[in-house]
C-alpha cells in the first residue's frame, strides 16, 4: 500500500500521513475553509469530521470539537519531548494531527488540511 499511497499522494501529504509530519500553520486549504459538508481521510476516504464540529481556533490548522462516530484511534505520543494525543484514521492508521483539551467544548482535534478530503453537503 505504501508505494500506492506515494503516487496517490503529494508528498507533503505522504510525509503527514505516513511519517507523523506535519504541515506549516496556516498554509493548509481548509484552516479557514466554512462550507457545509464532512472532511475524510486523504488516504482511504473513511469520514472522520464533520463542518458542524468545526471551529476557527487560530492555531494554524483546521480545528474540530469532535469527530464522526468511532472514526478515529487516540495514541499516546511522546515526540519532540512533549506528551501529546495522536489523532490516526480508525481505518487505515493515517496521522490525522493532535488532540488537545482546550476546545470550546474542552477538546480540540488539530488536524493537518493535507490529511483530508472534503465532501461538500448534499442539498
Amino acid at each position: 500500500m505504501s508505494n500506492e499511497l506515494k503516487s496517490k499522494l503529494s508528498p507533503l501529504a505522504y510525509q503527514v500521513t505516513q511519517e507523523q509530519g506535519t504541515e506549516p500553520p496556516f498554509s493548509g486549504k481548509y484552516d479557514s475553509f466554512d462550507q457545509a459538508g464532512d472532511y475524510a481521510c486523504i488516504c482511504c476516504d473513511q469520514y472522520l469530521f464533520s463542518s458542524e464540529h468545526k471551529f476557527q481556533s487560530s492555531c494554524g490548522w483546521p480545528a474540530f470539537f469532535d469527530t464522526l462516530a468511532e472514526s478515529v484511534e487516540e495514541r499516546r505520543d511522546l515526540s519532540h519531548g512533549m506528551v501529546r494525543t495522536e489523532v490516526v484514521c480508525k481505518n487505515c492508521h493515517a496521522h490525522l494531527g493532535h488532540k488537545f483539551p482546550d476546545g470550546p467544548h474542552g477538546t480540540r482535534y488539530c488536524i493537518n488540511s493535507v490529511a483530508l478530503n472534503f465532501k461538500p453537503k448534499k442539498e
